[in-house]
């Protein structure tokens, strides 16, 4: 018998279990470290202020909100408010994206530049100061809802926000979040997709075209399901992209997670236990985000037989 050193896969075994043993000596050191400065400065580790009253009021409230209500009702009420921007924004960015990034590959010359155009705008500024400009040029600049600008005759554009028919209304910091992380976060999308499509064996569109099918079904049942096998993974990256960039909510006054914390980290002076609450926060919505879109991964890759 060969002896066990001359094992490859035994020492593959011992060096994946001393990477875990490092990493968890590691952090079991830095907790130490952190306790034991905490307790020479007289803070004790604990999130009982949970349950102190919050005193503080919420712009926007999903659930039923009032300053009397605990830390911790404070702190729900900014992870939906973040949950509604991630989830509009991550819808609206698709769409935008996969409509440029189509008419990057058109055959008209003025659509393919105009979407050029966009790509390059949007992804070369930063995200920061597009929100800026959609907050204090646009929204807050807009006449008052008296004097309406209506898009279609059915979306009114105020500063006070966005009003959909049916008495839908988004504030302006709701507004500029959502139409800033759609835009920014669609451009990238755009060159996934067509970077996605360009992939695609020539051979694919020349033999559809030779069955008849027209460009729009060539797209929708030859094309762009072979496409999604090469699209998903870089997509995923951009929506966890799109859901930590939410957190610049808090330079416009949208009252997230992170505003809401921060507002909390002021008032008790907890920060440890509050950027652990919002790092467990973002990292639960990253890894929700990556489950779900592996899953969709699985389901377009080629199965062998």
């Amino acid at each position: 018998m060969t002896p066990i050193w001359y094992n490859r896969k035994f020492w593959g075994i011992v060096v994946q279990l001393g990477a875990v043993f490092l990493a968890v000596a590691i952090a079991l050191q830095l907790w130490i470290n952190l306790t034991d400065n905490l307790l020479r400065l007289g803070i004790q580790l604990g999130f009982d202020f949970l349950n102190s009253q919050a005193s503080f009021d919420i712009s926007e409230t999903p659930i039923a909100y009032q300053a009397s209500d605990p830390y911790r009702r404070a702190l729900l009420v900014g992870l939906l408010n973040s949950l509604r921007v991630i989830i509009f924004g991550i819808i609206f960015a698709t769409v935008v994206g996969i409509t440029v990034g189509i008419a990057r590959l058109s055959d008209n010359w003025l659509v393919r530049q105009l979407a050029l155009i966009y790509v390059e705008i949007l992804r070369n500024t930063p995200l920061l100061l597009q929100l800026f400009f959609w907050y204090f040029a646009i929204f807050l600049s807009l006449p008052k809802s008296a004097n309406t600008n209506s898009f279609l005759g059915l979306i009114q554009v105020t500063n006070r926000g966005i009003i959909l028919p049916f008495g839908v209304q988004f504030s302006p910091e709701l507004s500029t979040l959502a139409l800033g992380l759609t835009l920014y976060t669609g451009a990238f999308i755009a060159e996934i997709i067509r970077a996605g499509i360009l992939s695609v064996p020539k051979g694919q569109w020349e033999a559809a075209k030779a069955l008849g099918f027209k460009s729009g079904l060539l797209l929708r049942l030859v094309i762009f399901p072979q496409a999604l096998r090469l699209i998903i993974p870089p997509l995923t990256s951009q929506y966890l992209n799109l859901a930590k960039n939410s957190s610049l909510a808090i330079a416009i006054g949208y009252p997230d997670i992170y505003f809401v914390a921060f507002t909390t980290f002021n008032q008790t002076g907890r920060a440890v236990e509050v950027m652990l609450l919002i790092m467990i926060t973002y990292l639960t919505i990253s890894l929700v985000i990556s489950f779900m879109m592996n899953l969709l991964n699985q389901t377009v890759q080629l199965k062998e037989r």
